[in-house]
C-alpha cells in the first residue's frame, strides 16, 4: 500500500514532545481517558486491557476484558463506558467501576464500535467504523439504539480495512466526527432535543483517526498510519505538531490534561515503518493551551 501525500501544504510548527511510558513492540494502544486527578486509562486494543499510568508514571493493570477492547469514555469518578468484541467476537458496551464489570451489553446488529464521547450527561455515542452508524447508549437505562445511519459515515470501500466512522467529539452545537477511510472530518448539527441533522463535510483530504478540542476550539488529531499529530483551526488550516520523530509512530488517540496532549500509539502495526513496528508509547505534548471541557455524567 502506498500512502497518498494529503500534508504537503500544512504548516509543520512541532510542539516539546516528552515520551511518559513505554511498552513493547506489537501493543495496540488504541484509545485512552484521563481522570481528574491526571491517572491516564488506555484500552490495550489486542490484548482486551484497560492499561493505567498514574502520576508517578508508574504502569498498572485495571482490568482486563474476554476479548477486545477499543473506545472509553469516563463516566464517574472511577467509572468507564468501554467497547469492543467479545470472545464470540460480538460487539459490545460495558461499565467497568473499581476495575470490575458491573454491566455489560451485547449489540448483535453493530460491526465496530469505536469512539465514545458524552452527548449529554446520561447519553454517550459511539462510532461504528463498519457499519457507517453512530450508536446512542444511555446509561440510565443501559440501552443502546443507533442515533444515526449516513453514506457520510460509512466507508466507501468495504474490502478496505480502514474505518470509517471513527473518532468523535461535541463542541457546541455540533458533533464532529472523522471519517478516516474517506478522509473526512463531518460535523453534525444538533437540534434542541439533541437529535442529529444531516451531516456536513467540514474538512476533506485530512487522515484522522481519534481527535480532541481546545478551549478555543481548535482541533488536535491523531493520523494513524500518517505518524503525526496535527492541529486543524477553526479556518481549516492544518499544522503538523509532532511526527515519528517525537515518538508518534501509528498514534491513535489523543486527550488533553491541563496545557498537555497526551497521544498513544501502536508503533506502526497498521503501518509498519521502513525500520519496523516501534514499541508503542503514551506522549506528551506540550501544546500550551488547555483543552475544551467534556460533560460527565451525573
Amino acid at each position: 500500500m502506498t500512502l497518498p501525500d494529503l500534508y504537503t501544504d500544512a504548516t509543520v510548527q512541532l510542539a516539546q514532545a516528552q515520551t511518559i511510558a513505554t511498552f513493547p513492540v506489537h501493543t495496540f494502544l488504541e484509545n485512552l481517558a484521563i481522570a481528574p486527578t491526571g491517572e491516564i486509562f488506555v484500552t490495550s486494543h489486542e490484548a482486551g486491557e484497560i492499561i493505567t499510568l498514574d502520576r508517578e508514571q508508574k504502569v498498572g493493570l485495571y482490568t482486563k476484558l474476554d476479548g477486545k477492547v477499543t473506545g472509553i469514555a469516563m463516566v464517574g469518578d472511577d467509572s468507564f463506558l468501554v467497547n469492543g468484541w467479545n470472545a464470540e467476537n460480538v460487539p459490545f458496551v460495558a461499565i467497568l467501576a473499581s476495575g470490575e464489570v458491573q454491566f455489560l451489553h451485547t449489540l448483535p446488529e453493530a460491526m465496530f464500535l469505536n469512539g465514545i464521547t458524552p452527548l449529554t450527561a446520561d447519553q454517550y455515542l459511539i462510532a461504528d467504523s463498519y457499519r457507517g452508524a453512530i450508536w446512542s447508549f444511555d446509561l440510565k437505562t443501559q440501552t443502546s439504539n443507533v442515533w444515526l445511519e449516513h453514506p457520510l459515515l460509512a466507508r466507501d470501500d468495504n474490502t478496505n480495512p480502514f474505518p470509517g466512522a471513527n473518532g468523535l467529539k461535541r463542541l457546541g452545537d455540533y458533533l464532529y466526527v472523522s471519517n478516516t477511510q474517506q478522509k473526512l472530518l463531518v460535523r453534525i448539527l444538533l437540534d434542541v432535543d439533541q437529535m442529529p441533522q444531516t451531516p456536513e463535510v467540514f474538512v476533506k483530504n485530512t487522515n484522522l483517526d481519534d481527535f480532541a478540542f481546545d478551549i478555543h476550539g481548535n482541533l488536535y488529531g491523531t493520523t494513524h498510519v500518517y505518524n503525526s499529530v496535527v492541529r486543524i483551526d477553526r479556518d481549516r488550516n492544518t499544522t503538523i505538531i509532532a511526527q515519528a520523530d517525537q515518538g508518534v509512530t501509528g498514534c491513535t488517540a489523543v486527550a488533553f490534561y491541563g496545557t498537555g496532549l497526551y497521544v498513544v500509539n501502536n508503533g506502526g502495526m497498521s503501518y509498519p515503518p521502513p525500520e519496523g513496528v516501534e514499541p508503542a508509547q503514551i506522549v506528551r505534548l506540550e501544546v500550551g493551551v488547555e483543552g475544551a471541557p467534556l460533560l460527565s455524567a451525573g
